[in-house]
């Protein structure tokens, strides 16, 4: 649901997404409790985010999350990123990531299935450098 009254520019089980005033779409994942059509609303709001800014930066906190599962990993590298960089000119990716190594090999899977796609990953331990790192870009 979309949140009007909220910091927030959309919130669900998966997590909350924030237009940050510095200049780019701020995206934390929840720790679990959520489902793949959860996780594709919560890319969806991401991506109208960044063309109602039109900011192509997005600051993605992955510490508490789950990993993501096949079908999810599937979907986001094969249909949201695609269009997301085409369609929203998604270019500049900060991910803050989990500690948990099986959720930073599914986002591993992801980051580097964007072969031939004008867009730059890169991975931070904390906010405070991924934060730094994209206002650079």
């Amino acid at each position: 649901m979309a949140l009007s009254s909220s910091p927030y520019f959309f919130e669900n089980p998966a997590g909350r997404i924030r237009i940050d005033p510095a200049g780019f779409v701020r995206a934390d994942w929840n720790k679990e409790g959520w489902d793949i059509a959860s996780l594709q609303a919560l890319f969806q709001h991401m991506h109208l985010a960044m063309q109602h800014t039109g900011w192509g930066k997005m600051l993605v906190n992955q510490s508490v999350m789950r990993a993501f599962s096949p079908a999810e990993q599937q979907w986001i590298s094969q249909t949201w990123l695609p269009s997301a960089v085409q369609q929203a000119g998604y270019r500049y990716g900060a991910v803050v990531v989990s500690s948990n190594v099986f959720t930073r090999l599914a986002t591993a899977y992801i980051t580097t299935s964007v072969q031939g796609l004008p867009l730059v990953y890169s991975s931070f331990s904390d906010e405070g450098s991924a934060v730094t790192w994209l206002l650079g870009q």
